[in-house]
């Protein structure tokens, strides 16, 4: 195969650094769908191009990775291992260059890119490790004779990936699909499709066999369809907003494809008045405003206790203006633009709506004077259940403010919503903590923390944030399936 064009970011005669196809086995084909600019966020400016797939090429794609799928399938465990772990060491070699077009593709923090780059590679390791320890079991059943289950692979299972953080949702799912045995179509979401199919040459290198991880960027609304419908795909795994999701449900039903959703969230971060409050604060500022807002995990509603809220809103606000808003590739950096003019547009127009509705702005919600889609970290507080902004999913750099005067009506607040994917609680009230954890409707939460993710276990929501799980070993149950096998024992 051709060396990869992305390493040089040589410019063409059209001003564009790089020019990307489709990946399907070990060729690198024009895609018959068209060419999409890739726009960097940080400068509006288009600084790359790829040419886009069309139904055949997906037809294509699929017909190439079930011919892979056998061969790929009869491999030991441990010679799947042995693969990814070196997948995982050249990801690891790469990982400032796959940083950099992070960094320039979505307009994160080149210090947030470099530790995404590297979570790639951990999350390689992590399932090469995986691959020969997922067991099935031996059961003792009525008749006697020998009863033992198996986990085999499902076929070839499709991926689509979410533009926020490209790299690692997408080995979140290429990485437990095939350590169980399973191939793989991948379509990039069409804004962020650049370190997707850097990926798929590195898995090339490493030795993956070809055809194993095949590469489609594409309009979701039609590629992503297609996968969806396609009969030779076995199980489709989707991250992205809730309405794509319910539409990818009903033509997955199609066929009875195995479904994996990981959707939107409009997470609670609950706060007690027996906490730190500074420190807090500036948690809470990080958890809602990482990756410009851009995070379906994001803590947007911020649920304070009565006699509190006045000091931690001083803090929050504080926080919020030492807040250094700029250029990705800085290294002070620590909130870049939003992906799109589009998605500004949507930030600003939720912040216009929740003054409108009865909320203040207390700070933030400016463009910043420079090229790009810049946008300062708003805060809103007054916020109340039945304003748009307090129950609609914004994906931007938002907050909302609401004050809670019991533990009772914290629960009721936080729980006040069609979405259940992630929250932090504050509280140092062991009891309390514990009551308020069990009774919260979400698939994660953090208690006195931030974190929404931890490679080894497992991450999804509940209610119309999605279902299934992502992470740790739950993940290879996701991707392989069950068979049961008797054995007759008795002689004669």
């Amino acid at each position: 195969m051709a060396a990869s064009l992305l390493p040089t970011l040589l410019r063409n005669e059209q001003g564009v650094d790089i020019m990307e196809r489709l990946l399907i086995g070990d060729r690198r084909p024009v895609g018959r769908g068209g060419v999409t600019a890739v726009v960097e966020p940080a400068t509006a400016q288009p600084f790359a191009e790829v040419s886009c797939a069309s139904p055949a090429d997906l037809d294509e794609a699929v017909a190439t990775a079930k011919r892979a799928f056998p061969e790929w399938a009869a491999l030991t465990a441990v010679q799947r291992a042995d693969l990814l772990y070196r997948f995982s060491d050249l990801v690891r070699t790469h990982a400032e260059e796959l940083a950099l077009l992070e960094a320039r593709n979505v307009g994160k923090p080149i210090g947030d890119a470099r530790w995404e780059a590297n979570h790639v590679a951990e999350t390689l390791r992590y399932y090469a490790g995986a691959a020969d320890k997922f067991f099935g079991h031996t059961i003792e059943v009525k008749k006697g004779g020998l009863d033992l289950t198996l986990h085999v692979p499902l076929g070839v299972v499709g991926l689509i990936v979410p533009w926020n953080f490209p790299m690692v949702i997408a080995t979140w799912k290429l990485a437990p699909a095939l350590a169980c045995g399973n191939t793989v179509v991948l379509k990039p979401a069409s804004l962020t499709p650049l370190t997707a199919l850097r990926l798929g040459e590195l898995a090339l290198e490493a030795g993956i066999p070809p055809g194993v991880l095949n590469i489609v960027p594409g309009p979701g609304a039609e590629i992503g369809r297609a996968l969806a419908a396609h009969p030779d795909v076995a199980k489709i795994s989707f991250t992205g907003e809730t309405a794509t999701g319910r539409s990818i449900m009903a033509t997955a039903a199609q066929t009875i494809k195995r479904v994996g959703l990981e959707l939107g969230g409009k997470s609670p971060n609950v706060i007690f008045g027996d906490v730190d409050v500074e420190l807090v604060a500036r948690e809470a500022l990080a958890s809602v405003f990482a990756n410009a807002g851009q995070d379906c995990c994001a803590r947007s509603r911020i649920l304070v206790e009565r006699t509190v809220h006045d000091r931690f809103l001083d803090a929050l606000v504080a926080a919020a203006e030492r807040l250094v808003v700029g250029d990705p590739l800085d290294e002070r950096t620590q909130m870049g633009p939003l992906i799109s003019a589009k998605q500004r547009e949507t930030s600003e127009t939720y912040i216009a709506i929740g003054e409108q509705e009865g909320a203040r702005r207390i700070c933030g919600g400016e463009r910043l004077d420079r090229p790009g889609y810049f946008l300062r970290p708003a805060i809103l507080v007054g916020g109340r259940p039945g304003m748009r902004v307090v129950e609609e999913e914004i994906f931007g750099p938002v907050a909302v403010v609401l004050t809670f005067d019991s533990e009772a009506e914290a629960i009721e607040l936080a729980n006040a919503t069609m979405y259940g994917l992630s929250g932090s609680l504050w509280t140092n009230d062991l009891k309390r903590g514990l009551r308020v954890a069990r009774a919260l409707r979400t698939g994660v939460l953090s208690v006195n923390s931030s974190s929404s993710v931890h490679l080894q276990a497992p991450f999804g929501g509940m209610k119309q944030s999605g279902l299934g799980r992502e992470l740790g070993m739950h993940a290879m149950e996701q991707y392989s399936e069950v068979r049961n096998i008797y054995f007759e024992t008795q002689a004669g």
